[in-house]
């Protein structure tokens, strides 16, 4: 039994949902819980232009009224020349698993979102992802330095492991981020198909075991 967790540290709705999961977590401290990269953008090559970059604050805007999480928009319209491509920042959640299979990605993954949206940095930059991701494997007891981080980061087998788990996003018939299921002797159970606050998780998760699932 486990949870498995499908999202985009550079999507919004998963950045509001980062509170809510961690919470649930803490509630079902027995299931281990895996993440799967979706690559919302992956790959993108078009520089971000004022139009785009005012869409994506609309969202914000309503990701921080539902969430209460900080956002830095003076910083995200200042950035020149961006391009929201999304494989790098889900190829260093990839790579922190890589480094520390054993570790707890959640906080990882969280200190990368945190990273975008609440400091504004540019989490398309490899050594700015090195430098991020190394310090949160750290915080959680593994000790990576930033160039050992961004060497596995920049190697291909990172970028195939990356390009796996957006195939499997495909097999989980997931058609948007953030998603969560809970898995049961091989069989899924969708327990949020989208920000999903951590009451409504507990809620949907206790009507699974109520059902017998086990």
């Amino acid at each position: 039994m486990k949870l498995i967790y499908v999202g985009d540290p550079m999507c919004s709705w998963c950045y509001g949902f980062g509170k809510e999961l961690s919470a649930f977590v803490k509630r079902v401290p027995d299931l281990p819980l895996e993440i799967v990269v979706g690559g919302v953008r992956a790959g993108a090559t078009d520089v971000l232009d004022e139009a785009g970059k005012r869409f994506r604050l609309q969202h914000w805007t309503r990701v921080a009224q539902a969430s209460g999480l900080p956002f830095d928009r003076d910083a995200f319209g200042a950035l020149e020349n961006f391009v929201y491509d999304t494989e790098p920042v889900c190829r260093a959640v990839v790579a922190a698993r890589i480094l520390a299979p054993d570790a707890d990605l959640l906080p990882v993954f969280r200190a990368l979102q945190h990273a975008f949206y609440a400091e504004g940095r540019n989490t398309t930059d490899g050594e700015v992802l090195a430098e991020i991701g190394s310090a949160a494997l750290g915080r959680v007891g593994f000790a990576v330095d930033a160039k050992q981080f961004h060497d596995v980061w920049a190697s291909q087998r990172a970028i195939a492991a990356t390009q796996a788990d957006f195939k499997m996003v495909g097999t989980l018939n997931v058609s948007g981020f953030p998603a969560l299921f809970y898995e049961v002797d091989g069989k899924l159970h969708r327990i949020a198909a989208g920000y999903t606050t951590v009451d409504m998780l507990e809620e949907k998760f206790d009507a699974i075991e109520r059902a017998g699932v086990r």
